[in-house]
């Protein structure tokens, strides 16, 4: 599709080079996941598992009570899916009890609780409503607090988080009606005008935007005099004049949340308001997704324990050929899937959030494999509890309760989770974006061998670098302690986990040795093969999931809680995982990628047309992408702040 006049036509390399410039380019502090993907099993990292301090664990402890007490009796989730709305005295409510502030620091008002707490206190809203939990994520997570608390100033920290901790809710704004994961095309423009910025553009899919007091906003400050320019953020007051919330957006799940579609027109922004310097926006917004992504894995944890509960509850009571459903295998498979996923899910949340909290390891790879293990699995166990209800699973919690059965919403469930594969960087985002962390020691010895501008001395010292660097790393991946076996003997307990671990060791080295080959067969176009990289990252998040569930099963077991239990499902969950790696490898090399490839020219070009007839289209009529030219607004303001 062509670009609107007001929108910047750029090259694929352009905006990749936009990306680019917005990484973290460092690697100041050790990672686990990092040196998974090269090979290298640093079990050290991950083990013993970190621990939290004893006074943060009695606030969290003491905050998940009163929260849990507001859940149980103030949240009326049926009620919300009935409406489509989260009523205000809810909202007011979770003001009251502190929850607007769970991340702000005690100086501002805020609770100060840890990563760890905060992602408990999540999954327990999430599992009383999921908008709800999709509105305190998307204020604390990605709006006003999180970037303040990395690039604010004193100023705006002493202005803004105590108003976000008690009283206001923020929002994040970057998506436009048609740049989503290609920021290098963003149209919201911010031109200077003395001490002042004026904003004009239209951003979608604003969460909490219709009800927000406070936005972060992405926007294009033109380069001039005085002025670098570039993709910047800025602090706008919701009910500043020209911010016109024009649509509220729905969903097929989700249906409180407060999304919509915000235009700004000759918006006034004071100059005070900038996070940052000019330019710096989609490096502020990355950084701030870092950890903020840990929210979303957090509440598909929730989301398995309820589909776990009800998968025990209902496969006890339902009979079929004389004997519960949970015991016949068809069923039963599902069951421990469930139960061993959802294990492996929480053990992988709550290590990258201690490691968070800690700050003692770079944990943006462990992050983002969170929320891509997550969302993916969330959404399979919340299909397979479904598919374990049968009939029951399709019909809706009012349906039952109509007819006189327990309202169990496990449809909703299934379509207020779908979401979470796109949210915050899709899962084919989220493969690219990991992607590209695991093979920056690559790219940052042989990266100029590959890159077209660079001349013939910069690809010559390149190659002498990288030769320098593979003789070093490709001997260390043939041979390491998952071969010997007795490694990793302290995790042989109750069950025998130490295999498990071995296998990790083996196959870290096995997928660096596979991502050395492709970029040796590919160089140049290793970026082109989507298919192949995801699957590395695939193999990576399985393994990064099997570490985490042995170390926390060891975790629970040296501080009595339930230790023989978690290393029974520690066991199952790695077991599963290792089939799961063994298909992944295989489909590297042996799969229909290039096959594809032709077909999806042949579709595009209208090849196989013939194989659309037959059926009627029951869509409307208008554009597939919303006008989003600048100017006054031609709509109604449906902005409507909680007071």
């Amino acid at each position: 599709m062509s670009a609107t006049p007001h929108q910047p036509t750029v090259t694929e390399r352009e905006a990749r080079q936009v990306a680019e410039a917005a990484r973290e380019q460092d690697w100041r502090k050790p990672s686990f996941a990092k040196e998974l993907f090269l090979g290298r099993f640093r079990l050290d990292l991950i083990h013993p598992h970190p621990m939290p301090a004893e006074d943060d664990v009695q606030r969290g402890e003491e905050f998940l009570a009163k929260l849990r007490d507001f859940c149980e009796t103030k949240i009326d989730s049926a009620r919300i899916e009935r409406e489509a709305q989260i009523p205000d005295e809810v909202i007011d409510g979770l003001k009251d009890i502190g929850a607007l502030g769970m991340k702000i620091d005690t100086k501002y008002g805020g609770l100060g609780l840890t990563q760890v707490y905060y992602n408990k206190a999540l999954a327990l809203v999430g599992s009383a409503n999921p908008a709800i939990g999709a509105l305190l994520s998307a204020h604390q997570s990605i709006g006003v607090p999180q970037p303040l608390k990395l690039f604010g100033t004193q100023e705006q920290k002493d202005v803004f988080l105590p108003r976000c901790a008690r009283t206001d809710i923020s929002a994040f704004l970057l998506t436009e009606p048609d740049v989503g994961s290609d920021p290098a095309r963003l149209a919201t423009a911010a031109v200077p005008d003395g001490d002042e910025y004026v904003l004009d553009g239209v951003k979608l899919w604003t969460t909490n935007g219709v009800v927000a007091d406070l936005l972060v906003v992405m926007a294009r400050v033109p380069k001039s005099e005085g002025h670098k320019g570039g993709i910047t953020a800025f602090v706008v007051e919701a009910g500043s004049e020209g911010v016109t919330v024009e649509n509220r957006n729905a969903f097929m799940g989700l249906r409180g949340l407060e999304n919509g579609v915000t235009r700004f027109h000759q918006v006034r922004v004071p100059a005070a308001n900038r996070i940052g310097p000019e330019g710096a926006g989609l490096k502020i917004a990355l950084t701030t997704l870092n950890t903020g992504r840990l929210s979303l894995p957090a509440m598909c944890v929730g989301a398995g324990k309820w589909c776990l509960k009800i998968a025990r509850e209902w496969s006890a009571a339902r009979e079929q050929w004389g004997k519960p459903v949970a015991f016949h295998e068809a069923v039963g498979s599902k069951i421990s899937f469930i139960a061993a996923t959802t294990f492996a899910l929480e053990a992988v949340v709550d290590l990258s959030s201690q490691m968070a909290d800690e700050d003692r390891n770079d944990i943006r790879i462990e992050a983002a494999l969170a929320k891509l293990y997550g969302s993916e699995m969330g959404w399979l166990m919340a299909d397979e509890l479904v598919q374990i209800r049968g009939g029951r699973g399709f019909e809706t919690a009012e349906s039952l309760a109509a007819r006189g059965e327990r309202a169990v919403p496990a449809e909703q469930i299934l379509r207020d989770l779908r979401i979470n594969r796109i949210f915050e960087g899709s899962t084919e985002i989220m493969h690219l974006l990991i992607a590209r962390e695991a093979v920056d020691a690559h790219l940052s010895v042989a990266g100029d061998l590959i890159d077209p501008d660079k001349s013939l001395s910069d690809k010559a010292k390149a190659g002498a670098n990288a030769g320098v660097f593979y003789a070093k790393w490709l001997p260390k991946l043939v041979a390491g302690p998952g071969q010997l076996p007795r490694s990793y003997g302290e995790f042989n307990r109750h069950v025998d986990l130490s295999p498990h671990l071995r296998y990790v060791e083996r196959n870290a080295r096995k997928l660096a040795r596979s991502t050395f080959y492709a970029m040796s067969r590919w160089q140049g176009r290793m970026e082109t093969k989507q298919g192949f990289l995801g699957r590395i990252v695939d193999i990576g998040a399985e393994l990064f999931a099997m570490s985490a569930a042995c170390v926390r099963a060891e975790h629970l077991r040296l501080t009595g809680q339930h230790g023989r239990e978690a290393y029974q499902l520690a066991d199952a969950f790695c077991r599963q995982s290792r089939i799961r790696v063994d298909e992944l490898f295989g489909r590297l090399w042996s799969n229909t990628d290039e096959l594809d490839r032709k077909v999806v020219k042949g579709v595009l070009a209208g090849t196989y047309e013939w194989l659309e007839e037959g059926v009627i289209d029951p869509s409307g009529e208008g554009p597939w992408i919303a006008d989003a030219t600048p100017g006054p607004s031609r709509k109604g303001n449906v902005h409507r702040p909680i007071r």
